[in-house]
This record gives C-alpha cells, sequence and structure tokens, in this order.
C-alpha cells in the first residue's frame, strides 16, 4: 500500500480517528437515522481521510493543496451533519463533547499542513 506517507502525518490520524468514532456512534442507532444522516456523516467524515491521501498522492504541491481545501469542506460538512445529529437527539452530551476534542484539534492541523504544503526548502 504505497509508502504510507500519508499515514504517518498527524492531520491523517485525527482525520481517521475522527471517522472511526462516528463510525462507532452511528453503527448503534436504528436504521432511519443510520440511512439519512448517519451515511452523510459517515461519508463527510471518511472523506476527509480520503482527500489528505489523494492530496499527497497526487505528487504535486498545487494539486496537495486543492484536496486538503476539500478536505477541510468535509470536515465542515462533517461539523455540520453533527451539529444536525445533536438537535435530533441522536447525540448525547459525552459523545459531542469527545468528538469536539478531535475536531479541535483537527481543525488548526488541517490549516497548518495546508500553510506548510510546498514550504520546503528547494535544495532537496
Amino acid at each position: 500500500m504505497g509508502n504510507g506517507r500519508f499515514q504517518e502525518l498527524r492531520v491523517y490520524q485525527l482525520s481517521e480517528k475522527l471517522a472511526d468514532d462516528i463510525w462507532k456512534i452511528v453503527h448503534e442507532w436504528e436504521s432511519l437515522p443510520q440511512n439519512t444522516i448517519g451515511k452523510q456523516m459517515i461519508r463527510s467524515a471518511d472523506s476527509i481521510g480520503a482527500n489528505i491521501a489523494e492530496g499527497v498522492g497526487r505528487g504535486s504541491y498545487p494539486e496537495n493543496r486543492r484536496f486538503i481545501r476539500i478536505a477541510r469542506g468535509s470536515l465542515y460538512e462533517t461539523q455540520h451533519w453533527l451539529r444536525r445529529a445533536y438537535s435530533r437527539n441522536l447525540l448525547t452530551d459525552e459523545q459531542v463533547n469527545k468528538l469536539k476534542v478531535t475536531i479541535n484539534d483537527l481543525a488548526p492541523q488541517l490549516n497548518a499542513y495546508l500553510k506548510s504544503i510546498g514550504k520546503i526548502s528547494k535544495q532537496e
């Protein structure tokens, strides 16, 4: 499976944690919430890490930056679905607080990673 470079990125690891935590929560829901809001939330959360990986795999700084912006959009979409799930009493306060810790770490990591792409010395 490639050299795994993207798997070593902390930002990618956080995206995996968020997606896995959301999967575990949604897996326990009844079928209507799972098939509506749950699927949307899982897809948007999974998309964060997928776009980080794809950006790395594209092999160019502009393409990588583009995919990190898409990943950031997927994070915001995930936050939207989490808000909807909470307002529909599908998430507990404890679940929300746990997810917030990861999101509050992931969002600035995505921005920092975006800013760092392409700023490597030309001597390498």
